[in-house]
């Protein structure tokens, strides 16, 4: 593969680390996208020796903070390639007891964030009719998820955004937007969102964060809409499809439920 510009947020630590790690071992240069900058930088240092790293803290919960980030790599004339959009949070409850602020934080984050961040670079991917658009989904966008409303329906928007955006970009050059539907990854995500019962669920059946991000960076070739690492939650998805959808929300509530 062609070396290739990659901006990946939430960066630091997880499926996106991973990510990182994957790029990196294939020499693209990376741009790292997290709040943490201690963490940011430990990234950096294990990265370095493979690849040129660029870090950039910010908060992409704020309003203008993705349009800032944008300026900051417009201005020293940095064209991104590959934009992986990984950052996001989560919540666990009831809709009515959780914080209405802390979701519509949620919201900010794992939409809006999302959404703007892909306006302002895939102008510049449409120029050099070359792009690739990686936007994190999960399993829980396709199957409404009990307990992680908000969540599920960030997803569920993360999903149809990326495969609409598919289809329109297919006439500007080869340019992929892909949405990458993970199940339960073993990571630091369960723990420091407080998210008790996903966790336990994760440690019974979660796959490894690197598993997720091979399949991640093996989708820039493969051009798909969607991709869902690890087979067993490709069974999963397969028989949700055929199962009704009330069938399918009563097993998820009970499993979320604990």
């Amino acid at each position: 593969m062609e070396k290739r510009t990659v901006l990946i947020t939430g960066a630091s630590d997880g499926i996106g680390f991973e990510i990182a790690k994957q790029f990196a071992i294939n020499k693209h240069p990376l741009i790292l996208v997290g709040r943490n900058e201690e963490k940011l930088a430990h990234a950096s240092a294990q990265l370095s020796p493979y690849t040129e790293i660029l870090t950039i803290s910010t908060d992409l919960t704020k309003l203008d903070a993705s349009k800032h980030l944008y300026d900051i790599l417009y201005s020293q004339n940095v064209k991104v390639d590959i934009l992986v959009n990984n950052a996001g949070i989560g919540l666990e409850g009831e809709f009515q007891k959780l914080s209405l602020e802390k979701q519509i934080q949620m919201i900010q984050l794992n939409i809006n964030a999302l959404t703007e961040l892909t306006h302002y670079f895939m102008q510049g991917m449409i120029e050099r009719k070359y792009g690739r658009i990686i936007n994190l989904s999960s399993i829980s966008g396709p199957i409404p998820t009990s307990q992680m409303a908000v969540y599920s329906g960030t997803k569920a928007f993360v999903l149809n955004f990326s495969q609409a955006l598919y289809t329109e970009l297919k006439k500007h050059g080869d340019i992929v937007v892909t949405a990458v539907c993970p199940g339960p990854t073993k990571t630091a995500f369960s723990t420091t969102n407080s998210l008790e019962n996903l966790s336990n669920v994760t440690d019974k059946i979660g796959v490894s964060a690197k598993s997720v991000a091979i399949a991640t960076v093996n989708s820039i070739n493969q051009k798909k809409r969607i991709i869902v690492p690890n087979t067993r939650y490709k069974v999963l998805l397969s028989l949700a499809k055929l199962t009704p959808t009330t069938y399918v929300q009563t097993i998820m509530h009970k499993l979320m439920k604990g």
